[in-house]
Order: C-alpha cells, then structure tokens, then sequence
C-alpha cells in the first residue's frame, strides 16, 4: 500500500542489466541504434519518468560503465561470478541488491527494449508503490495461432493449442493471449531475496505493440531502427521541424586534418557525399550554415557550398544564439553538428544535436546523435538522414493529430445533426 503521510516511500532502483559479453552481436549495449547507444534509449525513458530514486546499470565492461555514466546512470560493477554466459538475471540482481542495502524494490529494465516509454514506467511504479502489487511484469498482446510442434521421427500429428481450425477466429473477434516480452520485471526485496522475480501479489502490464520490441539477432537491428524512429522515445520535449542546421567545418566537414604545402599554403580535404547531403537538406528547405574558430575564408571559398559562415569564432554559442534570433527559430528548429568542447554547449542548446563518430567524449555525451561516420568522411550526409528520418516522425505525428481532430469534428458534426433532427421532430 501507499507509504502513510510522513513516512519515507519505499526505495525504487531501476536497474539495467548489461553484460560485455554477448554472444549474438559483440558489446550489442552500447552499439548504436538510431545513433543512440542501445543502453541509452532506456536510461533515457527511465531518467524521465522521474519515479526513480536512483538508476543503476549492473555491467562488467569499461565501455558500458562509460556509456552508462554518460547518460547519467550510476554504475555497479558486477562481479566475475554474475558475469558468465550461464549467469541468470536473478543472480545479478541478488547481488546488486547485497550492494545497496537501500534499495527496496528493483525495477529490472532490459537493455534490449529501446521504444520503452516513461508513461509506462510511471503506471507500473503506481501499481507496486500505491495499489500494493509484490510484483509486475510487462506483457504483449499477440494474435497467433499455436500448433503442438512434432520433432524429426515422431509418427503423429500436430494438434492445435489455442484454436478450433473448424471454427477459426476472425483477428477483430478474437482477444488474442498476453505474451511475456520482457521489458521490464518489477519486484520488491523481499520477493528476489527468495528467488523470485515473480510472485506474491502479481500482476502484468499490458505494452503496446509497436513499443515492444527485442533485440537478440543482428537481423533484427535495421527494422529496429525504423521501429525506433517511428514510436521510439526522443525526450520530454515534442520534436518539431528542423528549419537550420548549423554545422562546424573542422572536424565534422572535414576530418579536422590540416596540410601545409612548401610555400605555406593550406589545404584540407571533404567528403563529396557531405556536399551532397548539405544540397538535400537545402532543398527541402532547410538552411545550412557553417561555423570554425579558425580563419578558413579561403577553404570556404573553394568549397563553392553557398552557405553563410563565421570563421574565427571566438564564441561558438552567442553566434549560434544570433542566428536563431535573426531568423525567428525556437532552439527546437534548430540542429546542430559539432565535434569539440567549444561545441558542447551548442549541442546542448538545439534541438536536434549530434557528432561525427571520432568527436571527443564531452562532445558525445552532450549529443543526441553519434554518426556511425568520422568527420570528413560522411557524418554531415548521416547527419542530413537522421534529420530527414525525424522529420518523418515529426509529419507523421501531424498527420495522426489532424486526423483525430478531422474525426473528432465528424463526431460533433453527426451529434449537432442529430440533436437537429430530434428537436425538428418535436415541432412536427
């Protein structure tokens, strides 16, 4: 039940379980997904939905413990025993729990959920914390026909498990069966400390279908990239139409390399698919301008890329800031691509942020994006995609709203003519 008045509440950890050593696809936590780190997508969703006291990553890699830092997890590193390819979740989190003596029910979010959404994590803490559950667990809704599976050699028939094939049902008369999908298992200490992650007062949390998705194979990665970027979550904030990218030229246009010929002359090189994703994203009208805190005017000239640029900048930020003012943006119109400290603050100011793959890390931490590209060599075009990608999200969220709002207003329509009629048969 819910803690009395002045009573301190219960201590709820959400805790990810993320182990260097996966067998299908090598460190898989920290690979990229729709230029996130895939640990990142549920940190993020767990961070935001603000009923955690703490959140924990429970990992034995130096990369993950830095990736997990990064977006502001505390780390517990687990020992070599809870570390192998026979371990079991229950065990690692028994021994997270021998740890933190404060915590008193472990929120077990996996890794592998990525469009796991603050909203319901929020449900489940009310379901544990105000309606007295001992645990919950998350739960798919599937519409599948099962069959009794007959192995190699076996003289008999397959049976069906959950249908008459005589009397099949149709998909919208038919509720379907609630399926483990394993994001998320929810459990108080007393429950885990007897080996259970399940039990006591139990109950499940039904999760939207399009939000339930599990990454195990490599196959699986590209359709859940596009199944992130369509139902993913990307913040507190709404995204909105990004109408400028602001780009820095060392580093991000180039790969940051200078050369210096004999009469002192410099050159640099670029990529010519970054040339050709600032000419797509100006055609879908989109600005494009460029920034560097050293004097390129000559580069810049030879480039022929048409775009405004400020060279010695000695103030990376107020620059951005008088752009977004001239043009009349909010910061979230406005993306920007950088690589260095002096872009951290920028990064954090846009709306939609991102670096090449070789940035330095306080660049990376600040950004939403990390290109799979170094600079130079393609992350302005990946950069130009990702944008390209968001702005499908963000239409088509605008397409969904303005069909509610065209059903609602039928609705309304049909009622006002209804009322209509009845009051015009009261007079006859």
């Amino acid at each position: 039940m819910e803690a009395g008045a002045g009573a301190p509440r219960p201590h709820l950890a959400a805790l990810v379980l993320a182990r260097g050593g996966s067998k299908g696809i090598p460190l898989k936590n920290i690979k990229l997904l729709a230029g996130v780190p895939l640990i990142g997508w549920v940190l993020r969703a767990a961070t935001d939905a603000g009923v955690f006291h703490s959140v924990w990553v429970s990992t034995d890699h130096d990369e993950i413990e830095k990736v997990a830092k990064q977006f502001g997890a505390q780390v517990h590193r687990r020992s070599p025993e809870v570390s192998q390819d026979s371990s079991t979740s229950l065990e690692a989190i028994r021994e997270f729990l021998n740890h933190h003596h404060e915590v008193d029910i472990v929120g077990n979010i996996q890794a592998t959920s990525p469009c796991l959404h603050p909203s319901d994590l929020i449900k489940v803490a009310d379901l544990i914390q105000k309606e007295g559950f001992d645990s919950v667990f998350s739960v798919v809704r599937r519409h599948q026909f099962r069959w009794s599976e007959v192995k190699k050699g076996e003289n008999k028939m397959t049976e069906p498990q959950n249908l008459n094939p005589a009397k099949r049902y149709r998909r919208q008369d038919w509720p379907g069966e609630l399926y483990e999908n394993g994001s998320f298992y929810f459990a108080k200490r007393h429950l885990i400390e007897k080996g259970y992650l399940q039990g006591g007062k139990m109950a499940y949390y039904e999760m939207r279908a399009e939000h339930s998705v599990d990454i195990d194979i490599d196959i699986d990665w590209p359709i859940a990239e596009q199944r992130v970027l369509s139902f993913g979550y990307f913040g507190k904030e709404p995204l909105k139409e990004v109408k400028l990218l602001v780009c820095s030229i060392d580093g991000c246009l180039t790969n940051g390399r200078i050369y210096v010929t004999e009469d002192q002359k410099e050159m640099v090189s670029y990529d010519y698919r970054d040339i050709v994703g600032i000419d797509l994203l100006k055609k879908r009208g989109i600005q494009v301008r460029l920034i560097s805190e050293r004097d390129c005017s000559k580069t810049l000239s030879a480039m022929q890329l048409g775009c405004v640029a400020k060279v010695s900048a000695t103030n990376k930020l107020q620059v951005l800031e008088d752009w977004q003012k001239d043009i009349g943006l909010s910061w979230k119109e406005v993306a920007y691509l950088g690589n260095e400290e002096s872009d951290v603050e920028c990064l954090k100011k846009a709306g939609m942020s991102g670096v090449p793959a070789d940035a330095c890390a306080v660049a990376q931490k600040a950004a939403g994006y990390i290109c799979k590209s170094s600079g130079g060599c393609g992350a302005v075009r990946e950069f130009a995609e990702h944008i390209f990608l968001l702005l499908e999200k963000v239409n088509s969220a605008r397409k969904q709203m303005e069909e509610i709002s065209s059903a609602g207003k039928e609705t309304e329509g049909n009622e006002n003519s209804r009322r209509g009629n009845k009051e015009l048969m009261k007079k006859v």
